[in-house]
């Protein structure tokens, strides 16, 4: 991002759910390049410390965001640590390569998912954006100003053969988004949506779906950074209740001017 350009941040104290590796880093590493401080969660201490210090002005903190009560510690931890939340990315989710590590070339028919793995991804897709942001949301309402940006994929993708739990996850976190949104309405506390705007080079998709190959084009997770320091930035102050793409970011903004 040039410098020249880069907006003015409004929000400085980011928490970053799954911030320690694909989407979720490349947003962290933009945001403290760009002079936010940033907490990142992990399920492991260990993890969200050791990614954090190799950020400019970044904390790691342990939480599940399955699991209510490590949730509710975790924001305590960040809420010390960072001063505050003023802006709530969440991120963290499991893709379907923890349900069929062959999603890409053998789709598993909804009738064979194991109910299992099902309840995992959608309680941490899903009931986790939940968990994070309900508690985030009331400490938000009572200052009156906050935001909060719930990520999320292609309704293509959603709704794709082989995809369940995946895509039901996602699509149920975006019929939240839009429920928050509608719930926060003139409090102050904007919830937005950002999606990458197809598939990208992470560890949600197997190995050799992430080798160059010329059927299948991923997206550099990086492509998040500029949409994400912008939400985060004085030109989003009133930016409430948007869908943005973030490869079709520059041309969303250009309409809006």
């Amino acid at each position: 991002m040039n410098n020249a350009v880069t907006p003015i941040l409004d929000c400085k104290k980011i928490l970053i759910t799954g911030g320690t590796s694909g989407l979720g880093f490349a947003m962290a590493e933009a945001l403290t390049k760009a002079g936010a401080k940033v907490a990142i969660t992990s399920r492991k201490a260990s993890r969200a410390n050791s990614v954090a210090k190799s950020l400019s002005n970044a904390v790691g903190i342990m939480m599940d965001s399955m699991d209510e009560n490590s949730v509710i510690e975790g924001l305590d931890e960040a809420y010390l640590k960072l001063g505050g939340i003023d802006m709530l990315v969440n991120n963290a989710g499991l893709g379907m390569i923890t349900v069929n590590p062959n999603f890409m070339t053998a789709p598993m028919g909804f009738w064979e998912v194991p109910t299992k793995k099902f309840k995992n991804v959608i309680d941490t897709n899903l009931t986790g954006y939940f968990i994070v942001a309900k508690y985030v949301a009331q400490r938000m309402i009572k200052l009156g100003s906050g935001r909060i940006v719930n990520i999320s994929m292609n309704h293509s993708t959603m709704n794709r053969k082989g995809f369940v739990p995946y895509g039901p996850s996602r699509a149920g976190a975006e019929a939240l988004s839009k429920i928050m949104a509608a719930d926060l309405e003139g409090s102050g506390v904007k919830v937005n949506i950002l999606l990458p705007g197809g598939a990208t080079k992470t560890g949600m998709l197997p190995k050799a779906a992430t080798n160059d190959s010329p059927s299948l084009s991923l997206l550099d997770p990086a492509i998040m950074g500029t949409p994400i320091v912008w939400l985060a930035s004085n030109q989003a102050k009133d930016v409430h209740n948007e869908r943005i793409i973030a490869n079709e970011f520059s041309e969303w903004l250009a309409k809006r001017k």
